[in-house]
């Protein structure tokens, strides 16, 4: 079973970059797709903005396309979200989902973090 721990998120103002971390805690890292995911308000649908299937294989939202890049590091077993030109509408709680290759949900969430953009 993975185990996700998002960092990263903080205060910052409109246009600023951030980038967002999620480690995770399995041996079979390699074997996972890494979802970011937001959720711009409780009750809200949480939106997926990013996913990285291999390092080569990558997809992203039209919310995040252009201004964002989505990495892994394999070795350290942890995904990365770079945000740029950050926006007020940005603001949101994200999150890192995983799910194990060939199944079509995630399975596993990490506990968020916030990111708050200011105009």
């Amino acid at each position: 079973q993975v185990q996700l721990v998002e960092s990263g998120g903080g205060l910052v103002q409109a246009g600023d970059s951030l980038r967002l971390s999620c480690a995770a805690s399995t041996r079979t890292f390699a074997n996972y797709v890494i979802g970011w995911f937001r959720q711009q308000a409780p009750g809200k649908e949480r939106e997926l903005l990013a996913a990285i299937y291999t390092k080569s294989s990558t997809y992203y939202s039209d919310s995040v396309k252009g201004r964002s890049t989505i990495s892994r590091d394999d070795i350290k077993k942890t995904v990365y979200l770079q945000l740029n030109t950050l926006k007020p509408d940005d603001t949101a709680v994200y999150y890192c989902a995983a799910k194990f290759r060939g199944n079509v949900n995630y399975t596993t969430w990490g506990q968020g973090t916030q990111v708050t953009v200011s105009s």
